[in-house]
Formats: C-alpha cells, sequence, structure tokens
C-alpha cells in the first residue's frame, strides 16, 4: 500500500501567527454522545451569531455545539491584515481541541472558511449555511443591491450589509438594528480573496456536506447554492421567505431543526 503525503511548504516555512480566539458554547445536560457543532460565523459576524438561538437550541436537542469568532471578529483578537488562510487556521485549530470529532458549519464567508478547513481537518460533516464562494457574479450583485455598502471593500474599506440584505421584514425592525450595529469587518486581505473565490483542495475522508440557503437572500443568489450544491454532490435545502443570516432572522428554528434532522441521519449516523 503506498502512503500520499501532502507537503505544504508554506505551512511550515511560513506559519500562520498564533492569536487569541473566542469560542462561545453550549452542552446538553445529558451527554449523549453525539458529534460536536462548530459554528463558524461569515465576515463581520461574530459567534455572538449563533450563540442568540442556534447554540442553545443545538445543546437541547442533544448537540455540543460551539461558535467560533475568527481572528478581528467577536470578542477574538484584533487582525487586520488576517488572511483566509489564517481564518480557515483558527476553525481547524478550534476544531482539533473539541472532545470528538466535529461537523463544521460555516455560514456567508465563513462557508468558505470552512471549505478551506476541511481540507486540513477531518470532520464528521459540514454544513455550508448561505455561503459565500465569492468571484465577480456575487460582487456584481452585491454591487447592484449595495453600492455604498459593497464598493468601499472592493478598494480595502469595510464591507456594509444592510438590514435588507441580512433580514426579511418578518424580522423586527428593533432586533434588525442591534444585530446590524454589532457587526464588525473582516481583513482587507480576506475580503479580497472573495473576489477570485479560492478554490479549496478536496476535503479530508470526503465528508457529508449539507448547503442550505433561501431563494430571496439578497446576498446569495439561488443559482450560487445550486453550483455549491452540486460541487458536493446534492442539492440545496431552500428556506423561502428568509434573510441571508438565517441563524438571526424571524424563523431561526427552521434551518437549525433541518440541520440536525439532517445530522441525526448522516454524519452522527455513522
Amino acid at each position: 500500500m503506498t502512503e500520499l503525503r501532502i507537503m505544504r511548504g508554506r505551512e511550515w516555512s511560513r506559519p500562520v501567527r498564533p492569536a487569541r480566539r473566542e469560542v462561545l458554547s453550549a452542552v446538553p445536560e445529558v451527554e449523549e454522545g453525539r458529534p460536536p457543532l462548530l459554528f463558524v460565523p461569515g465576515f463581520g459576524h461574530g459567534a455572538w451569531a449563533f450563540a442568540e438561538h442556534w447554540l442553545g437550541h443545538a445543546a437541547s436537542r442533544g448537540f455540543p455545539a460551539y461558535a467560533l469568532s475568527l481572528r478581528g471578529h467577536g470578542g477574538s483578537e484584533p487582525a487586520p491584515e488576517a488572511t483566509l488562510r489564517a481564518y480557515a487556521h483558527d476553525v481547524v485549530q478550534v476544531a482539533a481541541g473539541l472532545p470528538r470529532q466535529a461537523v463544521l458549519v460555516g455560514h456567508g464567508a465563513g462557508a468558505l472558511v470552512v471549505a478551506h478547513a476541511l481540507a486540513r481537518y477531518p470532520a464528521r460533516g459540514a454544513v455550508l449555511v448561505a455561503p459565500v464562494f465569492g468571484g465577480w457574479g456575487m460582487l456584481s450583485t452585491a454591487v447592484r443591491r449595495n453600492p455604498a455598502g459593497t464598493l468601499p471593500a472592493v478598494f480595502g474599506g469595510p464591507l456594509r450589509l444592510s438590514r435588507a440584505q441580512l433580514f426579511s421584514r418578518e424580522l423586527p425592525d428593533e432586533e434588525a438594528r442591534r444585530y446590524v450595529a454589532r457587526l464588525g469587518r473582516a481583513g482587507r486581505r480576506a475580503q479580497w480573496a472573495l473576489l477570485g473565490e479560492p478554490e479549496a483542495e478536496p476535503a479530508v475522508g470526503a465528508p457529508p456536506v449539507l448547503v442550505l440557503g433561501s431563494p430571496d437572500d439578497r446576498v446569495v443568489p439561488a443559482s450560487t447554492l445550486t453550483r455549491i450544491a452540486r460541487r458536493y454532490g446534492s442539492a440545496p435545502l431552500l428556506f423561502p421567505g428568509m434573510g441571508h443570516d438565517l441563524m438571526l432572522d424571524a424563523r431561526w428554528a427552521e434551518p437549525i431543526d433541518a440541520i440536525l434532522d439532517w445530522l441525526e441521519k448522516e454524519p452522527a449516523a455513522r
């Protein structure tokens, strides 16, 4: 039997700088041996976005749940020059420290980070929620729908997403304003990486991958959801009427319950 070794010279010649990372968690009252979930927020979001609803809900159904703030986000260490590679490193390091082989759940650009982390971490499974994999097609859509918030990011400024892009009209304005006020910004180098949609290496161990989102998402077109799902050999699971931030929108329980139902049939069963 031939042993296959993947040599990544850059990994040891130019290692990612360590950073202090914020990790929030919620665990079941009774341990059932289910795989832990590691939630990875998109650019500008922190672990708080999952702590609002999804962490506790996952724990109530028996899944240990953890949410990571990528460096420069939430309560993690500031990192204005962070790269996509550094974000993927954060995910791998936190996942490796969990008690069991984890399921990685990435939202928005965090889904792209998860795709890159899967090449370095043998995940039990992965879920890509409203995945932002970048590319010029998605950029043109963002510029058309939110020019004032998108164009500055092209030149190294902050990416500002609007209430209309993130949430449905069902979410009360007071809640929407509170969430938008908490948004930060990603490193400019990581933002630029989205323009080229850097291709992720194949996932270690070919874990099952679920792609889900909303056909009414004003950030990720439905065609993009279909394209990314096909990449992983499936069709997207859709939630009409919801905005980009499914974990914070008015009907937040529907997608997380669908994720947990899938986990009980796929990764958890394995």
